[in-house]
C-alpha cells in the first residue's frame, strides 16, 4: 500500500522525472533534518531549531518509498528478508 501511494504522489510531485541520484541527495537533507529535529527536542545546541521528528521521518518514507519504485523494489519483502538475516546475525 505504501508503495502505490508513494507511486501515485510521485507523479503528482514530479518525483517521477528525480534521478535516483538526486532522491537519495535529498534522502540525505531530510535525514539530517531528522538529527537538527531530535537535538532540538534533546535540547541540545542548535543554530536554528529543527521541525517535528514525527513530520522528518514522513519524509525519510516518503523518499525510501520512491528510490525503492524507482528500482522495482518490494520494500516490505526486503525489509522482512533483512529482518530474517539479523535474527542470525552476532550483535556485539
Amino acid at each position: 500500500m505504501v508503495s502505490f501511494i508513494t507511486a501515485r504522489k510521485s507523479l503528482i510531485r514530479g518525483f517521477a522525472d528525480q534521478s535516483a541520484v538526486l532522491r537519495c541527495l535529498l534522502l540525505g537533507e531530510e535525514v539530517g533534518e531528522l538529527f537538527k529535529a531530535v537535538r532540538t527536542r534533546e535540547r541540545l545546541k542548535v543554530d536554528v531549531p529543527g521541525s517535528n521528528i514525527g513530520s522528518e521521518l514522513a519524509d525519510i518514507l516518503i523518499y525510501l518509498c520512491a528510490i525503492a519504485n524507482r528500482y522495482d523494489i518490494d520494500l516490505e519483502a526486503a525489509f522482512r528478508t533483512k529482518e530474517d538475516m539479523n535474527k542470525t546475525r552476532g550483535w556485539s
